[in-house]
C-alpha cells in the first residue's frame, strides 16, 4: 500500500527499498514542514607546482579551477554518502536506479539521521590517479533516529574510502575506478546473541532495542568499481560488494549484512536518442547468521520483522529507460521484481512499477 508518501508497504519489508527518495519514518517524528538536508563548509589546499582540475557544477559542487593535487576539508551536515562509495552508473535515485541497493552499498550501515544526514568532518588527499578519503560523523541515539548522540566518544561513525583511478593514454575515457571502503560504527546498539539469550530466558520473542548498551560497535568493508565501455563513458559496468560482521544490530541505513550488486548502463547514442539512458542491474541480500536467527524467532528490526522466518537471499532486479524530454525534463518509467523479500521464502515475489518525472532547471 501506498499512502501520504510513505511508500510501498510505508516502507517496511524489504532490506532493498524500492524508492530511495522515500524516507522510512520509523517511530521518528519528522513532520512536515521545511528542514535543512545540507550546510557545510569546504576548503581545498593546493599543493604547490602541479597542475589542474575543472569541476564541473554539482549538488555538493560548485564550478571552477582547483589544483589537480591538492587537500580538502569539509565539514558540517551533509549526507556521508556524498563523499564516499560514489559511483558514475548507480549512485542518483534521480536519474539513475532507485533502489536502495543500487544507489549505495546497503552492507555499510553509514552515519546518519532518519533522513539520511549527518553532522562531521571529512579530510581528503587528491591526486590524478588516487584519492584517500577518511572522515568521522555522529551516530543517532538509538535506530533509525533522528536525535544524535552528542557522546563522541561512544557514538560516531568513521569510514576512510581509497580511490584508484588510474589513467593513461591508452586507456583515455574508459579507465576504470575502484573504491575500496572500510568502516567502523560506535553507539548504542542491541547484540543479536544477548537479545536471544534473553528472550531464550523469558520464552519472549527476542527484542534488540531492550538490549541496547552504548559503546557497541559494527564495522564492515566495501569494493565499488565502474568500467566505462563507450560513448565517453556514457555506456559502462558497475560492481559493488559489501560485508559487514553483522554481531550487532542494523542501526542506520538498512538490515543486510552482505551485499552484492552489477548492471550496465547504454547510452541512448546506438538508437539516436543522445541524451537517454537505458540501464539494468541485479542485486542480492544476505544476513548474518545472528541477525537471521534473530528473525526467525520472532525478533523485529526498524525494517524486518515477520514472526518468523523460511530464510532466502534477497534478490532484486531492476531495469528503467530515462527519456530526455526537452533540456530540463526527464521522464523515467522503472520496474523491480523482488524474490524473497525480507529474506522470507514464504513472501514474494513482488513486481514493482514506477514511473519518474525530473524537472530541473
Amino acid at each position: 500500500s501506498h499512502r501520504s508518501g510513505a511508500g510501498v508497504s510505508r516502507t517496511v519489508g524489504l532490506a532493498g527499498i524500492t524508492n530511495g527518495d522515500v524516507i522510512r519514518q520509523g517511530s521518528a517524528d519528522l513532520g512536515n514542514g521545511p528542514y535543512v538536508a545540507r550546510a557545510f563548509v569546504r576548503v581545498a589546499v593546493g599543493l604547490a607546482g602541479r597542475g589542474t582540475d575543472t569541476l564541473q557544477r554539482g549538488i555538493d559542487q560548485l564550478p571552477g579551477i582547483v589544483p589537480d593535487h591538492r587537500l580538502e576539508l569539509t565539514r558540517g551536515k551533509y549526507a556521508v554518502s556524498d563523499l564516499f562509495d560514489a559511483n558514475r552508473y548507480a549512485n542518483s535515485t534521480r536519474t539513475q536506479f532507485m533502489n536502495w541497493g543500487l544507489f549505495q552499498n546497503t552492507a555499510w550501515d553509514f552515519a546518519a539521521d532518519t533522513r539520511g544526514y549527518s553532522n562531521g568532518v571529512a579530510v581528503a588527499w587528491v591526486t590524478p590517479g588516487w584519492t584517500l578519503r577518511g572522515g568521522s560523523f555522529q551516530m543517532p541515539r538509538k535506530a533509525n533516529g533522528n536525535v544524535f548522540d552528542a557522546s563522541l566518544d561512544r557514538a560516531r561513525g568513521d569510514n576512510v574510502e581509497l580511490t584508484l583511478s588510474p589513467h593513461s593514454a591508452l586507456l583515455g575515457d574508459r579507465a576504470p575506478v575502484i573504491r575500496l571502503l572500510a568502516y567502523a560504527n560506535h553507539a548504542r546498539m542491541g547484540s543479536y546473541a544477548e537479545a536471544i539469550d534473553r528472550g531464550r530466558a523469558s520464552h519472549t520473542a527476542p527484542d534488540i532495542v531492550a538490549d541496547d548498551r552504548p559503546g557497541r560497535d559494527k564495522w564492515g568493508w566495501g569494493i565499488n568499481a565502474e568500467q566505462p565501455l563507450a560513448d565517453a563513458g556514457e555506456t559502462g559496468v558497475f560492481a559493488r560488494y559489501g560485508w559487514s560482521d553483522g554481531r550487532n544490530e542494523s542501526f542506520a541505513f538498512t538490515e543486510a549484512e552482505r551485499h552484492l550488486s552489477a548492471g550496465l548502463q547504454v547510452a541512448g547514442a546506438h538508437w539516436q536518442r543522445v541524451d537517454d539512458r537505458f540501464a539494468v542491474a541485479i542485486l542480492r541480500h544476505r544476513l548474518s547468521t545472528l541477525h537471521r536467527d534473530y528473525l526467525a524467532l520472532g525478533g523485529r528490526g526498524f525494517l524486518l520483522g515477520d514472526g518468523s522466518l523460511d530464510y532466502g537471499p534477497e534478490t532484486i532486479g531492476e531495469v528503467y529507460y530515462r527519456m530526455q524530454i526537452g533540456p530540463f525534463t526527464q521522464l523515467s518509467p522503472d520496474v523491480q521484481r523482488a524474490a524473497n523479500p525480507g529474506y522470507n521464502r514464504r513472501r514474494g515475489p513482488a513486481t514493482v512499477v514506477s514511473l519518474r518525472l525530473n524537472f530541473r532547471y
